[in-house]
């Protein structure tokens, strides 16, 4: 008996292909712009990376004549640098601050929100939750700083409450709390949206069931809702424990000045100083590499003690 030949099963698949992307055109026309735009910005970029085994200037060519290539120098002076082990305890603790204080609030909030049975109340919490998110942070910044100043709202409050205050804009101490605190009001309300659709998700009839045998509020949120919300949760965290070495920059660099360094600057205003306002471009890209490779090392750690525990991983 002859057995098939191989050009028949390439061409029933040839032909599922092309009636697919007949059937589909208008969805693949629509990914067109999305993929175009993340290959122009997200991936040409990359070839960037290069200039940080060179000493690049600006003018230079990336590869070719003239082109000076150091190695892994750039990679041991940023970790041997004087300032390399305040810039790591800076970002470690405000990001372990943020997790511990903040990672809980939206997954708190959106259980709060969805037991809510006045919906006109619920839709209204929903959306001045959503609202920091929105408002610039040059605009939060700067109020902030004003509410902190000598003659502020939270200084003068303090002081008729009889405390000796001063203003926190020069508290080294004092930094990475108003940091964490300003991080978490801004955005806990947007980082609530996953876990309130991850809530809407469950099967009304688990709650019906729940009802029937007598189950309490609490009781339904332990063993019905909290499970459900569960792979959310565990994927969040993982993304969380990827950016343990990134902090919120921008924000910082609004906040600090050169009174609160000890306590404020981290691993992205130092790069940002010493790259966009040094012009140590190689030395800037080596630096961010480096803590790009840390990331990545961190959520694969996470992924796979998810995986391996509670069996639920982002691969």
């Amino acid at each position: 008996m002859r057995k098939p030949k191989l050009p028949l099963k390439r061409s029933k698949d040839s032909t599922y292909l092309s009636r697919d992307l007949k059937d589909n055109v208008e969805y693949y026309c629509m990914m067109l712009i999305p993929l175009a735009l993340i290959f122009v910005f997200s991936y040409l970029p990359m070839s960037g990376i290069v200039i940080a085994f060179q000493n690049y200037s600006v003018g230079k060519p990336f590869f070719g004549k003239g082109v000076e290539w150091v190695g892994l120098e750039h990679f041991k002076t940023f970790v041997s640098s004087y300032y390399f082990p305040r810039i790591l305890r800076n970002t470690l603790l405000m990001n372990i601050m943020c997790l511990v204080f903040g990672f809980w609030i939206p997954i708190v909030f959106a259980i709060t929100l969805n037991e809510i049975r006045n919906s006109k109340f619920r839709k209204f919490t929903q959306t001045v939750s959503y609202m920091p998110n929105f408002i610039s942070t040059v605009v939060v910044v700067g109020m902030f700083l004003s509410f902190i100043a000598d003659d502020g709202i939270i200084t003068q409050l303090l002081r008729l409450l009889g405390m000796e205050a001063k203003s926190l804009n020069t508290s080294q101490a004092a930094f990475p709390w108003y940091y964490t605190l300003l991080n978490i009001w801004k955005s806990f309300g947007w980082n609530s949206i996953l876990f309130l659709a991850s809530i809407s998700s469950i099967d009304p009839t688990l709650y019906e069931s729940a009802d029937l045998d007598g189950a309490t509020r609490m009781q339904k949120i332990r063993y019905i809702t909290f499970p459900s919300m569960l792979p959310t949760i565990i994927i969040q965290l993982i993304f969380a424990m990827g950016g343990m070495l990134g902090s919120n920059s921008d924000m910082i660099l609004l906040l600090y000045n050169s009174a609160v360094l000890e306590t404020a600057d981290v691993i992205g205003t130092y790069v940002y100083r010493e790259t966009l306002m040094g012009g140590m471009y190689s030395y800037g890209t080596a630096a961010g590499l480096l803590m790009g490779l840390f990331s990545f090392t961190l959520v694969y750690i996470a992924n796979r003690t998810a995986r391996k525990h509670m069996d639920y991983s982002i691969w």
